[in-house]
């Protein structure tokens, strides 16, 4: 059977988030996403449809001089037969393969755990994200991701508790002592706001032997898309 894909944007930037912050990548955006987080700042409204092939053939038209390719969404797992089989090509033509998920679809990613290279993986904090309590998934998630280069990124808001915190860095000591945690304020809230409360956690997560930091979302602050 033909196994085909919704991609809602393939372009050429910088990544403006997390640890990568500055490398040129290429970003193939997945339309779709399992969840519906009150602080998301991506509203696909469409998408085109490609196979496996044709998406690989359109990344070959970028210039190989970036960093990696981003497979970004949306949520990508969410169509992992499809991302599987574009992973393929690009692992097989010397192609490094970066993946930005929620950190929700565990089995997903176990399927194509193989081809990745770096994993940027969210971690939803219950009153930043307002879906409830995800740390089950999250849990079974890191210790997939871990196979490969991992981070980990959590939004906070005006509304982010210590308590959520504070269960997510004894998630990440549990499972990934070594993982670093990106603190990203929320850019809908205010930022002077924010700085305290960031402030705050970042000494938590020093407290805990976490590594930990605050990057905001730079692509925004600079006007790149």
């Amino acid at each position: 059977m033909k196994i085909t894909g919704r991609v809602s944007e393939v372009f050429e930037s910088v990544q403006g988030e997390g640890l990568y912050l500055g490398e040129k990548q290429i970003f193939v955006r997945f339309f779709g996403c399992n969840l519906n987080c009150q602080f998301c700042d991506t509203k696909l409204s469409g998408f085109f449809e490609y196979e496996p092939q044709e998406l690989f053939e359109e990344i070959v038209l970028y210039n190989h001089d970036f960093h990696s390719v981003s497979f970004t969404g949306g949520e990508p797992l969410l169509q992992h037969d499809f991302l599987k089989e574009v992973l393929m090509l690009t692992k097989k033509n010397g192609y490094k393969n970066y993946l930005e998920t929620n950190g929700t679809l565990p089995g997903e990613l176990e399927d194509i755990i193989d081809y990745l290279d770096i994993v940027a993986m969210d971690i939803k904090l219950p009153t930043s994200s307002g879906m409830g309590n995800l740390w089950g998934m999250h849990r079974k998630f890191l210790k997939i991701a871990s196979k490969k280069d991992v981070f980990l990124k959590a939004i906070v808001c005006e509304s982010t508790k210590e308590e959520d915190l504070k269960i997510g860095l004894n998630l990440i000591k549990e499972i990934n002592s070594s993982a670093v945690l990106v603190l990203q304020p929320n850019s809908f809230d205010s930022q002077e706001k924010l700085a305290q409360k960031l402030e705050n956690f970042k000494n938590i997560c020093a407290d805990e032997k976490v590594t930990a930091c605050v990057i905001a979302q730079m692509h925004k602050i600079a006007g790149v898309r």
